[in-house]
């Protein structure tokens, strides 16, 4: 079974995360939880209110309940286990823990994340701790968050929490074109799955966030007194083609490698590869030690890649390692399904339903989760629509404005229906006087909102669209409407996956 530890600790205050809030931190403070170095202990060392100690430590409860701290994590991630670290807590450790997460929107404060209406999932049943050790939990929750509260029984103190996950990255939201993305951060969810060697600095390390700040942050191998180099494999976070590449030896002075080279491969259906696998080159150069190597014009043409694997010659150590690659549309539409089916089911609901209106197509859609690819996701939500009623079809309609109206807001449904509707909003202002009074007919004969999918229409194409269909009939209509609404919601489950 793969060690959950393998995973990036996306609690680490290094990578960004932060400890919101704790109901008490009387005797050590909260963000010591997420420290990224071991608790340490020091013997004679005391404070106005009691012993020093490193972790987050409240109180001797008197009362009944128990506390807890809100963790928000460095990036929404899949989590595969959680340590809860009691450290030199021999007399003062809680007797239990439990893990609850949640996926909210930017960056709220402690006050959104106590509210009533905050959707928290058990993600660890209360387990039993013990003291002075590091406590493992795995965790099989297929969906991912990026807020986690740990809530310690009755009382007493944690001196670290490590959240182990599998990153969730929106790649929309990300540089692509001419802004490279690294496609071997750690923090966008790449992995060193493999390696020759990793006695002296771990694999993982390489591709961690930041700079290093001292040799014990890169990745070392032992010397080699034989034949042969060492290498990394590397899971890239995306699908991609590399275009520039760093290779830092920073620290390494006397023991950086003479040379490295990279090479690609694509391995199918979420595979890693094998021993069969083909490799092409992407960049074999020459190192000195204690640099920041950058290269570009050296980085060869090559097509997209699943993996990379770095090899150095004959062995030693780098601090970092970036691989700034181009990701294509297909590629982001994959990685966008796949947060789409790991949000938490209220969160996933909302942006279904900015998509479609229809409170039965979205419930149908969370039903369907995974998808795993846009085109199964495509096809699903058309044949859910297609099979739902005329009363549903109706409650989609009912979520538009009408052509040339806007739609207050700043949710995803009211930003996309005014995107779309811009040419219509800034037409003159006789064509917007016209399709409000043939709006306005059209709903009187048919009893629900004139519907078409306008992006790319002009107003004039969209009110010649309106007087054409106003001499149809209901029923007939109603199929035109309705087909008008798929084709919307395609567009948008692109947009929203896009994004």
């Amino acid at each position: 079974m793969e060690d959950f530890t393998e995973y990036l600790d996306v609690a680490s205050s290094r990578l960004g995360a932060g400890v919101l809030y704790a109901n008490d931190e009387f005797f050590a403070e909260k963000e010591n939880l997420i420290k990224p170095e071991p608790a340490v202990f020091l013997e004679h060392e005391y404070t106005a209110r009691g012993k020093w100690m490193d972790g987050w430590e409240s109180r001797r409860r008197r009362e009944p309940g128990y506390d807890f701290a809100l963790v928000r994590l460095a990036t929404p991630s899949v989590l595969r286990g959680v340590v809860v670290d009691t450290a030199f807590f021999r007399g003062n450790y809680p007797e239990h823990c439990s893990l609850d997460a949640t996926w909210v929107d930017g960056y709220p404060g402690p006050e959104a994340l106590l509210a009533d209406d905050v959707e928290w999932t058990p993600v660890l049943p209360k387990s039993a701790l013990a003291g002075d050790s590091p406590n493992r939990f795995s965790i099989a929750d297929p969906r991912a968050f990026n807020v986690v509260r740990l809530n310690i029984f009755p009382d007493g103190g944690v001196a670290r929490l490590r959240v182990h996950g599998e990153p969730v990255v929106r790649f929309g939201r990300l540089p692509v074109g001419a802004g490279l993305v690294d496609l071997a951060a750690a923090l966008h969810g790449a992995r060193a799955i493999a390696c020759s060697d990793s006695f002296f600095g771990p694999r993982n390390n390489l591709i961690m966030p930041g700079n290093a700040r001292n040799m014990g942050e890169g990745w070392e191998t032992r010397r080699r007194r034989g034949p042969g180099h060492d290498w990394m494999v590397i899971r890239l976070a995306a699908h991609g083609i590399v275009r520039r590449v760093e290779i830092d030896t920073s620290f390494f002075k006397g023991n950086a490698p003479a040379r490295g080279t990279l090479e690609g491969t694509f391995v199918a259906d979420g595979a890693d590869p094998d021993d069969g696998a083909a490799w092409w080159p992407i960049l074999d150069a020459a190192l000195q030690p204690h640099t920041l190597h950058g290269f570009i014009d050296e980085v060869a043409d090559s097509p997209i890649a699943t993996h990379a694997r770095f090899s150095i010659f004959p062995d030693g150590g780098c601090a970092r390692l970036r691989l700034h690659g181009e990701i294509d549309e297909a590629e982001r539409l994959r990685q966008g399904t796949r947060v789409l089916d790991v949000m938490p089911e209220g969160r996933a609901r909302r942006d279904l339903l900015a998509c479609c209106g229809s409170a039965r197509w979205a419930e149908a859609m969370l039903a369907s989760r995974p998808f795993r690819t846009f085109e199964a996701l495509s096809s699903r939500a058309s044949d859910v629509w297609r099979g739902l009623s005329a009363d549903d079809w109706l409650e989609a309609f009912r979520a538009h404005p009408r052509i040339g109206e806007q739609r207050e807001g700043q949710d995803a449904h009211a930003r996309w229906s005014r995107s779309e509707q811009a040419r219509a909003s800034t037409a003159a202002p006789e064509v917007r006087e016209e399709l409000a009074r043939v709006n306005a007919e059209y709903e009187a004969k048919h009893g629900f909102v004139f519907l078409i999918c306008a992006a790319g229409k002009s107003a004039e194409e969209m009110l010649a669209a309106a007087k054409q269909r106003l001499g149809s009939s209901r029923e007939g209509e109603l199929g035109v409407a309705a087909e008008q609404q798929r084709q919307i919601t395609e567009l948008r489950l692109r947009r929203l996956l896009l994004s």
